[in-house]
Order: structure tokens, then sequence, then C-alpha cells
């Protein structure tokens, strides 16, 4: 959900590339090219966005990995840069203003890959598909990372996005779990007379908000409306849409979010969450680690958290198994990387073994098929699996569907609509228009 503009994109490649053909590269030093012969080391430069504070579980599992991988191959070196989710963006345009990506990074799919690819910064993967890791995946999801017919990288998760609650809050003030979206509103009431803070959203990230906006979209429009329109083939400016974007005011008007949400990040607002500060909490299920095998995060903390489906609007034309999400974060190669070979040899280690240990070591949706009926799992863990299993629709991350310069204007007009300086018809008309330019 990360975005770049992708003509502006173009334009720094095409003067990166001309300026880097006359001068040394910076982190590909040409002295990494292998030799096989000398049998010299290989240092392969991985840029990840799991790190210790925010994804231990992650962190953990990425650690392992690289561990055994450079066991297994001891001319092999795995060198780490890690960064939490709005730093890697902001590093991933520098790197690629001056075309010099990481031999391994991580992408997120669809719009978000596809000014890499066109600036040639990818190259394809389709030759580990029909290694060992055929038929390894989920159904669907590395399709999301395919770009004429060519598959730019691998999936590692998969997820949908429930809003998660506390339950020692619902509880001492006798709230039982909505299924309505009448009932979600009269929680939040109850809640927000009682000073509760009942949703936790750090918006100045502009993704967070934009999942509130989805769900609403797609509850009182229906799933294949609000798909029409972020193709472009449909308004915005349909009623159900401009019904969902006035529902996000409605909410604001009402206290549902913390104060301020507007100016804070996602993990500031999650570490009040966390600290029982709010009651709710929408996001996606790369989450699920601090609620089930997170040691670092207290027990009772971890037991008192479980989730809800966005409920059902009224009339609405969806139900309540369509959810928002789709395949995570997804590993690349570098196409100028001077160990291409041994990077994607890597990449097809790090898929499977991400796919075996992220059950149990992190607590995270593999994208690749695993099988858990010998394991024991927590019971959230469980549950949340079972409704990707029987989820009626699966819609992608709007900012991910979006060409990068749509979707930075999705996000901006997300962030301006919960600050009410838009209206829902101005915030319609503003994404039609950036559609439109099929930029």
């Amino acid at each position: 959900m990360h975005i770049k503009n992708r003509a502006l994109l173009a334009l720094i490649v095409v003067l990166a590339l001309a300026a880097i053909s006359g001068c040394g590269r910076g982190s590909h030093d040409n002295n990494r090219t292998p030799d096989a012969i000398s049998g010299e080391k290989v240092t392969i430069n991985m840029m990840h966005l799991f790190p210790e504070a925010g994804a231990l579980g992650q962190h953990q599992i990425v650690n392992k990995i690289i561990d055994e991988y450079q066991a297994d191959h001891p001319n092999i070196i795995i060198k780490q840069e890690v960064l939490e989710n709005e730093r890697y963006k902001a590093r991933m345009k520098v790197l690629s203003a001056v075309n010099d990506l990481p031999d391994v990074g991580m992408t997120w799919a669809a719009g978000y890959l596809q000014p890499f690819v066109e600036g040639g910064l990818f190259t394809p993967l389709d030759e580990l598909l029909q290694s060992e890791l055929q038929g390894s995946f989920v159904a669907g999801t590395t399709e999301a990372y395919a770009i004429d017919g060519k598959t730019y990288a691998l999936p590692l998760e998969f997820n949908i996005a429930p809003v998660y609650y506390n339950k020692k809050i619902f509880a001492q003030y006798g709230l039982q779990i909505p299924t309505t979206y009448d009932e979600f509103l009269q929680v939040v009431k109850t809640l927000a007379e009682r000073s509760v803070v009942p949703i936790a959203l750090g918006n100045k990230d502009r993704w967070t908000g934009s999942l509130w906006y989805m769900y609403l979209a797609d509850r009182v429009a229906g799933t294949e409306t609000l798909a029409n329109a972020i193709k472009g083939t449909a308004s915005f400016s349909n009623s159900g849409l401009v019904e969902a974007a006035k529902r996000v005011q409605d909410l604001v008007d009402m206290n549902a979010f913390n104060k301020g949400f507007n100016g804070l990040s996602n993990d500031e607002v999650k570490a009040e969450f966390m600290n029982g500060e709010a009651a709710m909490y929408l996001m996606g299920t790369w989450e699920l680690p601090n609620y089930t095998t997170n040691q670092d995060i207290p027990q009772p903390f971890r037991d008192s958290i479980g989730f809800f489906k966005f409920p059902v609007v009224g009339e609405g034309k969806s139900d309540i198994d369509s959810w928002v999400g789709g395949p995570g974060v997804g590993l690349f190669v570098a196409e100028n990387s001077p160990v291409k070979a041994e990077a994607k040899k890597f990449v097809e280690y790090f898929v499977k073994r991400w796919g075996e240990e992220s059950v149990t070591g992190a607590g995270v949706i593999p994208a690749t098929k695993v099988d858990t009926s010998k394991i024991q799992l927590p019971q959230l863990y469980i549950d949340l699996l079972n409704e990707v299993n029987k989820a009626t629709n699966i819609t992608l991350f709007t900012d991910v569907q979006m060409a990068s310069g749509a979707a930075e204007v999705h996000l901006n007009q997300i962030q301006a609509l919960f600050g009410k300086e838009i209206t829902p018809a101005e915030f319609a008309k503003a994404h039609d228009a950036a559609i439109k330019t099929g930029k």
C-alpha cells in the first residue's frame, strides 16, 4: 500500500541510468561479482521491513532462514538492511532513483509493483515457479505480482483485515460483537460517551484510513461497484461510494477515533491499542504475531484480543464474508544485481522455508500452502485462517491496485476526507480525475 509516482520514477530512472553508465556503482560494487572458480565469498544485499521492534516474529524467522542458508552455503554472505514500513518506502524511492536496489528486497503487488517493472528494475522470477516451488502457492497469490505475463516477485504472506477488539473493554461495558453496522455504531457511541477511545487509527500513514473507506464502500455499494471504480470503468461518484465517504466523516463526528489520528502513525496508535487504551483496531493479519506468538507481549493482553468481521450495512450490496486483503509483501530480485543467479537461489530457498516456519514461528498466514492439521496453533490464528478459507471475496488494497499516481491521490484524499477538509462529493471527483489520467 505504498506508492510511487510512476511518471517521475521513469524519468528519474532514465537519467540515473545515463549517469551510472559512466561511473562506479554504490552498494552493487563490481567487486561482488562471484568467481565460481576461486570460490570467493559472494555477498547478497537484502532489504526488508521486519524490524525487531515492530515485527519480532517475522524478524526472528528472517534471521533463522539467513543463518541456515549461510551455513549450507559457506561462500554466501547475506547482508541485511532492515527498515520499518514508511522508511522502507522512502528508501526504495531513493535507491530506485539511482538504479541501486538491493539484490533482494520486498515489494507490494499490482500498482506498486508496476513502475519498478516499467523502469526495468526487477527481474522476472518465472523460472522459480517451475522449480521446487511449483504448485506451492495459494491460488491467486502469484498472479498479483505478474505484469504482461511475467512474474516479478514471489509473495510471502496472505492477509485479510479484521477488526481486532479488546475483550476486557467490551466486557467491562457490556458490549457484544456487532454484526450489523447499526450495532457497531452503538458500540462506538457507548465507548465514546464513557471517554474510552473506540478505535485506534494512525492515519498519518493514510492507507490505514483507506481500510475503513474500502470496507464501507464494499458494504454499501457492493464489491463489484468498488472494483469497477478502482479500474476506472465506473465512477466514484456512484451514490453508494459517496455514501461510504460520508459514513467515514460520520464516524469522525462521533469521536470514533483517537485524538490527533491524522497526525499519528500506525505504529504510534498500535502501541496505544496494545496498552489497552483503545477498544478496537482495524488491521491486516500481519499483526497476528503480536496477539499470538510474540513473547514480548504480555500473555494477559494476548489472551484479551479477539476479532470480528466488518459488519454489514443496512440494505447494502455486500455480505459479511467479503474481506479487504490479499497477498502481502513479496520478494524481488534486482534486474541489475551482479549476483542475480545467487540471489534467485536464495529467494527460492527463503520462500520455501518461510512457508514452513512462518505459521509456527510467527503466527502469520503464508502465501504458500501449509498443512496445519497436525500443528498446534493459537485459536485466534485458526479462526482467521478459517475465515480466509470461507471468504466470498477478498478485495486487494485500493492503493496497491491503482496506478501509482492515482494511488497517491487516493491516499491524500483519504487523509483529507478523515480530516473533513473535503466533502464526500469532492473526494469522489478527485478519484475519477486521477484514475482518468491513467498514471
